[in-house]
């Protein structure tokens, strides 16, 4: 089993993100051989799914396929993936992981699946090294990644372990955290570049102000990062990721607190202690220099004088607060809109149109993402001077 031959990357993200994540796997130079609303494929071998893993924002994970093949009982899959030679990739002393996404008649249990995968591939390491690795839930080392639709099974290596959306700079939360993932592509889809000024009110733990700051300084999120799935892999390469890392930094603009500084990022919020969470998470992001973070009522922000994006994520009234308070602060963003930010591109991110119609301003456009389960649009405002109330 040689990593370092071509084979099928799947590169998974969250729903309606698949076309920001092809921007990004385009940008690094790779064609795109397949895509879904949750994936895109490119063909690589574990190098390519090293570098993937440094440079996406918008991804969940970078799946590797080892081995894809008819199947149509769990004990044909037992036999099959036992016949792989997993001693080549996998040492006896890892910790192995299996999870799986099942969809056959053959089986309605995906743990069972799992189960035989897990059991095949500690057997066979078993039989040709007389030891067997550890395994159980965790995704901190090896983990495979197991999908049986109908009569075909295709198995991979997970080269993440956890989910690239997880930064590991969110040490402070607050409720209902929005993802670093989900927040990257918002970004990206209201333009936003670093070149012109950014507010964003309402920042709870601040994740719309620290991935911009990473994104205005072209900072490579993972380099926050000292654990990835392919770490624990045979094949895994560690002078290249040295390398790899090494030249991320070269292609920063961030180095240190020295370099090209990006437009004013403003972050506000009424609430203290999402205030100083928000500050705490920039912080170990390396970016709170980049960000004036303040303790204010949403509408008291103080708004720089040149055009830019202000960017707002407020409650949807399906988790937090009541719909009838949330009301009036709708309309509220709508006069604050109108009366502060002329010249700026407004932008609301929510998951409640009804609540949105309560803004009274009309959108230039409307895009749907997915926070978690909720379907939500980003909506667009365009707030020239002197805008009027129209019906959303």
């Amino acid at each position: 089993m040689n990593l370092n031959d071509k084979s099928t990357i799947l590169i998974t993200c969250g729903p309606s993100l698949s076309d920001y994540t092809k921007v990004e796997v385009e940008a690094l130079g790779y064609k795109i051989t397949g895509s879904s609303d949750v994936g895109v494929e490119i063909k690589g071998n574990l190098h390519d799914a090293m570098r993937l893993n440094l440079y996406l924002k918008t991804a969940y994970n970078v799946l590797l396929l080892v081995n894809s093949f008819p199947c149509d009982t769990p004990d044909e899959l037992y036999k099959k993936i036992s016949k792989m030679p997993w001693e080549e990739v996998i040492s006896p002393d890892e910790y192995l992981s299996v999870v799986g996404r099942i969809d056959t008649p053959s089986i309605d249990n995906t743990m069972y699946a799992g189960l035989k995968v897990k059991d095949a591939i500690v057997d066979r390491i078993m039989k040709q090294t007389s030891r067997r690795p550890n395994s159980g839930k965790e995704r901190n080392n090896v983990v495979l990644q197991l999908y049986w639709k109908g009569k075909t099974c295709k198995l991979y290596i997970n080269t993440s372990g956890q989910k690239i959306s997880d930064r590991s700079y969110r040490k402070t939360m607050t409720t209902a955290p929005l993802r670093e993932s989900l927040a990257a592509a918002i970004l990206m889809a209201a333009g936003y570049d670093g070149t012109q000024p950014l507010v964003c009110p309402m920042c709870g733990s601040g994740t719309f102000p620290i991935e911009a700051a990473l994104a205005a300084t072209k900072r490579v999120p993972a380099l926050l990062r000292s654990n990835f799935g392919f770490m624990h892999l045979k094949g895994y390469d560690e002078t290249a990721w040295g390398d790899m890392r090494a030249e991320a930094l070269k292609q920063s603009k961030k180095r240190g607190k020295s370099g090209p500084v990006p437009a004013p990022i403003i972050a506000t919020d009424i609430d203290s202690w999402a205030v100083e969470a928000a500050r705490r998470n920039a912080q170990t992001a390396g970016v709170d220099h980049l960000i004036d973070f303040q303790v204010c009522d949403f509408a008291e922000t103080a708004i720089p004088e040149t055009p830019g994006i202000v960017l707002m994520n407020p409650e949807y009234g399906m988790r937090m607060g009541e719909l009838k308070e949330l009301e009036e602060t709708y309309s509220r963003i709508g006069d604050f809109f109108k009366q502060k930010c002329p010249g700026y591109t407004g932008y609301i991110f929510t998951g409640n149109m009804d609540l949105a119609k309560k803004v009274g301003l009309r959108t230039s456009r409307r895009i749907i993402f997915f926070n978690g389960g909720i379907e939500c649009r980003l909506l667009k405002y365009e707030l020239y001077t002197g805008t009027k109330k129209h019906k959303s």
